[in-house]
C-alpha cells in the first residue's frame, strides 16, 4: 500500500513539474510575441586595412530598399532567413548571421571580401578577390588598392558577381552542350552516307548477263553488246549521281565538324582566359606583398596582342612614363632590372627624361 502511495505522489510531481514547464513555456511564447524589434545593430567583423566596402547606412538602406525595415515588428514575425538572403545577395558579403537577443536587438553581423584589385575595363567596375571572386563595386565603396585597365577582360559579362572558375565551368558546360547536340545532328547524315554508300557498292557489283536457258542464248551478240553499252552507260551516270550526292552528304558533316571544332577552340580560349586572368592575379599577390612595389604600381593597363598573349604596362607613382613590362613571364627577373634601373640609372638620368621604361629585353632596360 505505502509503495503504491509513493509511485502516485511522484507521479503528481511530475506531473506538476511537467504542467509548469508548459506554463512557462506558454508564458514565454506570449511575452516573446508581444515584444517588439528595439533596436537593429550591425556589425562588419572584417574592415580591411585598405578602406571599408560596406558600412552601417549601406546595410539599412538594402533593407529598407527590399521592404525589410524590422524596427517595431514583433520578434516573432521577423524575417530572419530574408534578411540574410537579402545580405548575400551583394557580392561583397562573403558571410552574414543574423539572430535575435532577449532584449528585442536585431543583431546582423557581415563577413565582407578582401578585394586584391580593382578592374576598370570599358564599362565594367568590379573587385576581384585573390580566389577570383569578383563582384560590381558598391556604391560609395573607397578601397586602396591596385587598378587594371585597358582592353582585356576576363569572359564574363560586365555586371558579373559570382565565382570565376564557376562562371568559366558553367560556360564550358554550355558549350559541351552544344557540342553534342552537332554530334547528335550528324546521325541522320551518316545514315544517309552508309545507304549512299551501300547502293554504290550495288551498282559497282551489277553484272549483265545474257538472256537464254541452260545453254540456250535468246540474243544475239549484237543485241548483247548494245545492251552491255547501254548498261555500262547507266551505271556510270548512277555513279556519278551517288558520288555527288555522297559528296553532298560529306559536305554536310564538315561543317558540322567545323562548328563542332570552333567550339572546341572556343573553351580553349575560354580556359586559356582564365588561366591568364589567376596568373594575373597571382602576380598582383607578389607585389602586394613588396611594400615598395605596392606603392610604386598604381595602374596595370592589360591588353592582348594580335596573337592572344596578355601584355602588361604599368603606371607608376613616380616619374611621367610608363613601364612596358610585357609578357607574364620571368616576373621576379623584370621586377629587379626595374628596381636597379630605379636606383642606379633614374637618378643619374632624370626622372623626367623618358616617356617610356620597357623590361621587355633581356639584360637591359629600354628607354625611350
Amino acid at each position: 500500500m505505502q509503495r503504491i502511495l509513493r509511485i502516485l505522489v511522484i507521479g503528481l510531481l511530475w506531473l506538476a513539474v511537467a504542467a509548469y514547464l508548459i506554463y512557462a513555456a506558454t508564458q514565454s511564447r506570449a511575452s516573446h510575441s508581444a515584444r517588439c524589434v528595439q533596436q537593429v545593430r550591425i556589425g562588419v567583423l572584417d574592415s580591411t586595412a585598405q578602406g571599408s566596402l560596406v558600412g552601417e547606412s549601406e546595410v539599412r538602406e538594402r533593407l529598407s530598399r527590399n521592404g525589410l525595415k524590422v524596427e517595431g515588428m514583433p520578434l516573432d514575425s521577423v524575417p530572419l532567413q530574408r534578411i540574410e538572403e537579402s545580405l548575400l545577395r551583394n557580392g561583397f558579403v562573403e558571410r552574414v548571421r543574423v539572430y535575435l537577443t532577449e532584449e528585442g536587438v536585431l543583431q546582423i553581423d557581415l563577413s565582407q571580401r578582401r578585394p586584391m584589385l580593382r578592374l576598370l575595363s570599358g564599362e565594367m567596375d568590379s573587385y576581384v578577390t585573390r580566389e577570383g571572386y569578383i563582384f560590381t563595386t558598391p556604391p560609395r565603396s573607397s578601397l586602396y588598392l591596385p587598378v587594371m585597365t585597358g582592353d582585356y577582360r576576363p569572359p564574363i559579362k560586365r555586371d558579373f558577381n559570382g565565382s570565376l572558375r564557376e562562371e568559366v565551368d558553367r560556360q564550358q558546360a554550355q558549350l559541351d552542350s552544344m557540342i553534342k547536340v552537332l554530334e547528335r545532328e550528324k546521325y541522320p547524315h551518316y545514315l544517309a552516307e552508309r545507304q549512299n554508300d551501300r547502293r554504290l557498292d550495288s551498282v559497282r557489283r551489277y553484272r549483265i548477263k545474257r538472256h537464254g536457258f541452260l545453254c540456250f542464248n535468246f540474243e544475239s551478240e549484237e543485241e548483247f553488246d548494245e545492251r552491255v553499252k547501254q548498261t555500262r552507260a547507266k551505271k556510270a551516270s548512277a555513279r556519278r549521281h551517288l558520288r555527288y550526292v555522297g559528296r553532298q552528304i560529306q559536305g554536310r558533316i564538315d561543317r558540322l565538324s567545323e562548328r563542332q571544332e570552333a567550339l572546341r577552340d572556343e573553351q580553349k580560349k575560354l580556359e586559356k582566359y582564365y588561366e591568364d586572368f589567376m596568373k594575373l592575379l597571382t602576380f598582383v599577390e607578389e607585389i602586394e606583398k613588396d611594400a615598395f612595389w605596392r606603392s610604386e604600381l598604381v595602374e596595370i593597363c592589360a591588353t592582348r596582342t594580335s596573337e592572344g598573349v596578355l601584355d602588361l604596362s604599368f603606371i607608376p607613382r613616380s616619374g611621367s612614363f610608363v613601364i612596358r613590362f610585357g609578357r607574364l613571364e620571368e616576373e621576379a627577373y623584370k621586377l629587379e632590372k626595374l628596381e636597379r634601373f630605379y636606383r642606379k640609372g633614374l637618378p643619374a638620368l632624370g626622372w623626367e627624361r623618358y616617356r617610356e621604361v620597357d623590361l621587355r629585353f633581356s639584360d637591359r632596360v629600354v628607354c625611350r
